[in-house]
């Protein structure tokens, strides 16, 4: 290949042959990844036929961006293999460096959406309107984050409750951004970021509900399990456009709370429970936010736990309310 009697090159003509520059070839040299293969009488570099292949090789796993520990690390395995006749190994540093950069690539990519969204989202308001819509969705990381969402329900949650109920709850409660945003939907987790992060608002007290406060931390576990299962179906009851009604999902919603205080699924169960339930704190704002993050566009709102447990509370002050005629009308004089 070369046309020196002994076939060796200089750093000059590898450099010419791989079409990159002398300081190129030394660069990756004196990291260790281009090995020379001997010293001239005055001390110049010189390289092996092979060293053209194995420039190629680094070339091209820079040209994937990946750093050079990882080039080299690809390199060493790539002679261990070699050195074992092509039998050993699996080129496992080569798949998880790729995979490691297709990650990488995957949250630069979804940064680069989300800006995109959010520039377009300050370019499109009014121009009276920019600076405040800008204060809004600067305060949100690219790509963003769900850690302030979650600290939020962390602090709503019961004390102590099971880590595992923690994190299934959680799954239910913090909505996912999406890795294509409208800029509707930036807008909209931008607002559900400052809803949860705003300042405590002077009221005090816990805004968790007063009808899940006689569970103690393990029966708080089984509360929320069973209002996952219900809130799931009714969900299902949501996306056809059901309205508020008795079922298997309401049915599923009150046996959660009296198997929590331990009592029996009755009518005057019911009407004390709707009442309860009606009495306790909201927080409304956060749901209709996380139905315009999670939504498809121009389609049906995507239920959420929030959705989902309004309808049935309607179902269930429905039932009460027909009960409580029923009964009446049963006791009253003719």
């Amino acid at each position: 290949m070369f046309s020196s009697y002994d076939g060796l090159c200089t750093i000059g003509e590898l450099a010419e042959h791989a079409g990159v520059s002398v300081k190129t070839v030394r660069f990756y040299s004196d990291r260790g990844l281009l090995p020379e293969a001997s010293r001239s009488a005055g001390g110049h570099r010189r390289y092996a036929p092979e060293a053209v292949e194995r420039l190629a090789m680094i070339r091209s796993l820079r040209g994937l961006d990946l750093p050079v520990p990882e080039v080299r690390r690809i390199l060493d395995e790539q002679d261990d293999r070699d050195g074992a006749g092509g039998v050993d190994g699996t080129g496992g540093a080569l798949e998880d460096a790729v995979a490691g950069r297709l990650r990488l690539l995957g949250s630069e990519l979804a940064a680069l959406r989300w800006r995109e969204a959010a520039l377009r989202l300050v370019q499109e308001c009014p121009p009276a309107e920019r600076p405040a819509r800008l204060r809004l969705v600067g305060a949100v990381a690219a790509p963003p984050s769900t850690a302030s969402l979650a600290r939020f329900w962390r602090s709503w949650l019961p004390a102590r409750m099971p880590a595992r109920s923690v994190t299934a709850f959680l799954e239910a409660a913090v909505p996912h951004p999406p890795d294509d945003p409208r800029p509707s939907q930036v807008l909209a987790f931008a607002r559900l970021h400052a809803f949860v992060t705003r300042p405590c608002d002077g009221r005090g007290g816990s805004s968790q509900p007063r009808a899940h406060g006689v569970a103690g931390a393990r029966a708080s576990a089984v509360l929320y399990a069973g209002l996952a299962e219900a809130y799931d179906l009714a969900g299902g009851e949501l996306r056809r456009g059901a309205e508020p009604a008795p079922g298997e999902a309401l049915d599923g919603f009150v046996d959660a709370y009296a198997g929590t205080y331990g009592v029996r699924d009755t009518p005057a169960f019911r009407r004390v429970l709707a009442g309860r339930l009606a009495a306790d704190p909201r927080i409304d704002r956060y749901w209709d936010l996380t139905a315009e993050v999670i939504s498809a566009p121009d389609g049906r709102p995507e239920p959420t736990p929030g959705s989902a447990h309004d309808w049935l509370l309607a179902a269930l002050e429905a039932r009460s309310e027909a009960a409580g005629h029923s009964g009446a009308r049963a006791v009253s004089p003719r």
